[in-house]
């Protein structure tokens, strides 16, 4: 647990969809505490501006992944803006992580499957399509707004790599996982898991995609030993669909919760990158802001203490130390 009262009394001061997480799992409350400000989530801050901009056909920005009307080749794309986040799939994923309850989105799932399709190939939404990332996506969308998405999650079974992961360009021929693409992918098996309880098929998978990225020390290259692309130890919020050091070791907290287990050795390295990158006053820096349009701002600049950063951060570091004092 953090033990600087005024760093807990700076992440107590923030948005409800991160108060109650900090309230839980930094500062241990009660259970009647943290739940009374998650549930706050669906009338103030982020939770309430982002459910008031859902279309009245249950989309967010009119289409699924993509806003209505979006061109790759549009001037917009072209000026390097990036990916937007404000359809629908980036809605529901923003909202459930916040911790929204589901209630505040009664009749969602179904104004969903029937009014939303695919960009790839016009496909009912609750179907997926044949991206990686976004099927995981759906599954965890699926499963927290009570929808049957039981198909989908099982479609990864026939999608996952020889070495463990998932690669979403597997459509194009691609034969080798990808991190971003099996942590993804990761993230949705195990929310979809936790809600529906699960297959031994689909647990199973989903440990040979964490071994995947074990075998790695979420790192590196098993081919040749080189780290990967420098980006994955950015510290960046939102996470959107980008791996990151952090991203992954929070999955990983979470995995092991589920799955009643110790943290692998094999995180250390990884858990060294968090540690060395805490600033003096024991905050994380938002270090980048991935490009593209957004409903509004949900952290800090890049180059100031970021809130949400240091909350992962702090709750990372003391899942892994917690275990070693035992």
């Amino acid at each position: 647990m953090a033990k600087d009262v005024a760093l807990t009394e700076w992440l107590l001061t923030s948005d409800p969809a991160l108060r109650w997480r900090v309230q839980r799992d930094i500062t241990g409350e009660a259970s009647a505490v943290w739940q009374a400000t998650k549930a706050t989530v669906a009338t103030e801050g982020l939770g309430a501006r982002l459910v008031a901009l859902q279309d009245a056909d249950g989309q967010w920005a009119g289409g699924s992944y993509f806003p209505a009307g979006w061109d790759w080749h549009g001037p917009e794309a072209q000026k390097g803006m990036g990916q937007p986040w404000v359809a629908t799939t980036w809605s529901l994923n923003a909202l459930r992580e916040w911790g929204l309850d589901a209630s505040a989105l009664e009749g969602t799932a179904a104004q969903l499957a029937a009014n939303s399709r695919w960009d790839y190939n016009n496909g009912p939404y609750w179907e997926g399509e044949v991206d990686c990332c976004i099927n995981g996506y759906t599954i965890a969308n699926g499963a927290w707004l009570g929808q049957d998405v039981a198909p989908l999650a099982h479609w990864f079974l026939d999608h996952q790599q020889d070495d463990g992961g998932w690669n979403c360009e597997w459509v194009e021929g691609s034969a080798r996982s990808s991190f971003d693409s099996t942590l993804n992918s990761l993230k949705g098996l195990l929310a979809w898991e936790t809600v529906t309880g699960g297959t031994p098929e689909l647990t199973a998978a989903r440990h040979r995609g964490e071994e995947y990225l074990l075998q790695r020390r979420l790192l590196y290259r098993l081919s040749t030993g080189e780290q990967l692309d420098p980006r994955i130890t950015v510290f960046a919020y939102p996470f959107r669909w980008f791996y990151t050091v952090l991203n992954a070791l929070d999955y990983f907290r979470s995995a092991a919760l589920v799955d009643e287990t110790s943290p692998d050795p094999r995180l250390a390295e990884a858990i060294g990158i968090i540690r060395d990158a805490r600033q003096a006053d024991g905050t994380w820096l938002q270090e980048r802001r991935y490009p593209g349009r957004a409903w509004f701002e949900e952290d800090v600049p890049v180059g100031e203490p970021s809130k949400w950063l240091t909350f992962f951060s702090l709750r990372v570091l003391d899942w892994w130390d917690a275990a070693r004092r035992v």
